[in-house]
């Protein structure tokens, strides 16, 4: 299907249908679009936190410790006087940019290493697999929960930067195994029949019939680092106070009183999480249903 050769008007006609086809799939699955449309909703308020609050989310107020929901304040406030709407907005913010970030790093890092391993092969793979191996044989929660109790102080972008650096071991596996099945295929042969240079197969070539698996992956990446992000939070050691996670919100609300008393401080952000993690995977669903050459949804 792909190759260096002109096509026809016809034959651009039928690549065009089969590109569409996937799309087709995905709209025809209603749980992943309606879950497409709440997380689009979702990310919508998050961006658009200003204009729904005009709170300081890391404004504290001793005066106003603990109080319950009122007109001025919606959610409430918590043990340091902070608007509880005002965090979990913002809060949703970055707890989604955490998950987008880490997710998108982790993919260029997988997807170069499992690229230039299931490609080229031999000792590249050897050496590329071995590292693999390697960060395969740590736990990752505790060389996460390691690292993170040598430094001193988390910001966002190390926090990103860490869990990226972790975790691309198992989507440069996947992405290897997808490459050595088409390694040996014939528009590849073809291709360095021609003289096609190794970057031009690799991006116009693999890369293109690997999009599936990287689609999918990178949906459920993300989730899974939403998760991660809120529990590293929520036991002290993800993104540290006062900025707001959905991790941080429910972190705050761990005192059995307010637990108790002011349900409203804690179960919005638990529902932000749970949300968005299942719209996440009933998106990454559809798509490997749309991506899936075998499927026999109709």
């Amino acid at each position: 299907m792909f190759n260096n050769r002109k096509y026809t008007r016809k034959e651009l006609g039928s690549l065009s249908n089969l590109s569409k086809l996937g799309l087709h799939r995905f709209i025809r699955n209603k749980m992943a679009v309606v879950s497409l449309f709440i997380l689009l909703i979702i990310i919508m308020i998050c961006v658009m936190a200003p204009v729904f609050t005009t709170i300081d989310p890391e404004e504290t107020n001793l005066l106003l410790i603990e109080k319950g929901p009122s007109n001025e304040h919606i959610l409430g406030t918590n043990g340091t006087g902070q608007d509880n709407f005002a965090r979990l907005l913002y809060g949703g913010r970055v707890s989604l940019i955490v998950g987008f970030s880490a997710m998108f790093f982790t993919l260029i890092i997988g997807v170069i290493l499992g690229s230039l391993a299931g490609y080229y092969g031999g000792k590249v793979d050897n050496v590329i697999m071995r590292a693999t191996d390697i960060m395969l044989m740590l736990p990752f929660l505790v060389l996460v929960l390691t690292i993170m109790a040598i430094i001193d102080k988390v910001t966002i972008g190390l926090f990103v930067t860490i869990i990226a650096l972790t975790s691309w071991p198992n989507l440069t596996r996947i992405i290897r195994g997808t490459y050595l099945s088409l390694r040996e295929q014939e528009f590849v042969l073809s291709a360095r029949a021609i003289g096609a240079t190794d970057f031009r197969i690799i991006f116009k070539h693999f890369i293109p019939n690997a999009i599936g698996p990287i689609v999918v992956n990178a949906t459920l990446m993300m989730a899974s680092y939403i998760i991660i992000e809120s529990g590293l939070s929520f036991i002290g050691f993800g993104i540290p106070q006062p900025t707001p996670t959905w991790g941080n919100m429910i972190s705050e609300a761990q005192n059995i009183r307010i637990l108790r008393n002011h349900p409203e401080a804690w179960i919005p952000p638990g529902l932000g999480i749970l949300i968005t993690v299942l719209s996440i995977n009933f998106i990454g669903d559809g798509l490997r249903d749309a991506f899936d050459p075998k499927s026999n949804r109709r």
